[in-house]
């Protein structure tokens, strides 16, 4: 049997027990795993300096790598993540609803976990951790499969939580991690049927689509990011120009960052090139359309290639318009239905680009960068789903969760 699907078998073996820990003993395992976390920092930054080292040799670009370090501060920030989840309400068990039958049968509706989830990533170590707190929180098994840029980060990482899971009641084959990094152990994964119950893939469009496409395990989406923000005609030059610096290089390489600014013309004819000053001190690549680059004359032209492309990068699109009509049919047209912003003071304009927007979370006034589990108060998040079935948006717990009726009769036959 291949690591796949043995590992894959353990997690399956494992759900059963899983789901019969209570809530708290589901909590002391997640802050056990915490305190690990920390503890073990220094092995796990050693682990991940091989991951980084064997990235700038290969070539790759300081943004990315920018995803995969980790250090003191991010590894306490993901282990408060796990505290975070600890703390939160735990899905399984709720009683959603109840029905009486005239037949005198009692229907409840409760949460149950969705058994062994796959989760299939790329170089963002800490998704490991993420899907791990998430995924054991609501009593489901866990098989990881991450990018193979961060494998020693992640072998370090499940190492360090199995040997914390020991110490509690949680068993420590629901969590397991794919060593794998060949592509084949991913096309693997896709047809576990049987053992796994649904994928989740986390990272870039060609990562999602290939897993879309080939799974006939049951996949929740979550979307790549090319979002948008438009400063309208009555947007405040300080509040537009703070929300798009922050949504594009706080930090870039983010799936919720902005990859186009759509602006309207009275503004860009004001406020644009002050604005483009601003992104240069940031060291951002600008392109624009030919109307963005008479008022930015150092900027690059734009092409369609690049309003449909998620840089993930110290580069932004920008595009002047003459109104909100044309910045809904760009969002239409290039959006991935993740998260759009609209900065203006037109309550209306606010209202109408809210309800016409297709994707997940709508803004008005407000950085896109905050499209995410912790800043929602979901605790770490297991992705963002750009679908519209089973969830959409940040996934925290809830999400990964499915339902069952339970039914109490005393002797009703159907006739």
């Amino acid at each position: 049997m291949s690591e796949v699907a043995s590992k894959a078998a353990l997690a399956k073996g494992a759900s059963g027990a899983l789901g019969r820990l209570t809530t708290g003993q589901k909590n002391e395992a997640l802050l056990v795993m915490a305190d690990a976390l920390q503890r073990e920092a220094a092995s796990i930054i050693s682990a991940n300096a091989e991951d980084l080292e064997r990235g700038r040799q290969g070539g790759t670009p300081e943004s990315m790598l920018d995803r995969l370090a980790l250090n003191t501060d991010r590894i306490g920030a993901i282990a408060e993540g796990l505290r975070q989840i600890a703390s939160l309400p735990d899905p399984v068990g709720n009683i959603l609803e109840t029905l009486e039958r005239p037949n005198g049968l009692i229907i409840e509706k409760i949460r149950v976990p969705l058994g062994v989830i796959g989760i299939i990533y790329e170089a963002r170590p800490n998704v490991t951790v993420d899907a791990a707190g998430l995924c054991l929180k609501t009593g489901n098994a866990v098989v990881l499969r991450g990018g193979s840029a961060a494998l020693s980060s992640n072998r370090k990482i499940v190492e360090v939580l199995h040997a914390a899971l020991a110490e509690t009641s949680l068993p420590a084959q629901a969590l397991q991690l794919i060593e794998d990094p060949n592509r084949s152990s991913v096309d693997e994964m896709l047809k576990l049927n049987g053992l796994l119950d649904v994928i989740i893939p986390r990272g870039g469009s060609s990562l999602i689509q290939n897993v879309v496409k080939n799974a006939t395990v049951p996949v929740i989406e979550t979307g790549a990011g090319i979002c948008h923000t438009y400063l309208d005609a009555s947007a405040i030059p300080e509040m537009a120009e703070s929300i798009s610096l922050n949504a594009k290089a706080q930090r870039p390489s983010v799936c919720n960052s902005m990859e186009t600014l759509l602006v309207h013309s009275s503004f860009a004819a004001e406020h644009l090139t002050k604005l483009g000053e601003a992104f240069r001190s940031a060291n951002v690549e600008l392109r624009g359309c030919e109307r963005t680059r008479e008022l930015i004359t150092w900027a690059l032209p734009v092409t369609e290639e690049n309003y449909a492309t998620e840089y993930n990068d110290y580069i932004l699109n920008i595009k002047v318009v003459d109104g909100i009509d044309q910045a809904l049919e760009h969002i239409a047209q290039y959006g991935t239905k993740h998260s759009e912003s609209i900065i203006t003071e037109d309550e209306e304009n606010a209202e109408r680009f809210q309800e016409e927007v297709d994707a997940a979370a709508v803004y008005h006034n407000a950085s896109t960068r905050f499209t995410d589990g912790f800043e929602f108060g979901f605790g770490a998040e297991i992705g963002i789903s750009t679908q519209k079935l089973h969830a959409r948006g940040p996934m925290g717990l809830p999400a990964l969760t499915s339902t069952k009726f339970k039914i109490y009769g005393n002797g009703q036959i159907r006739s």
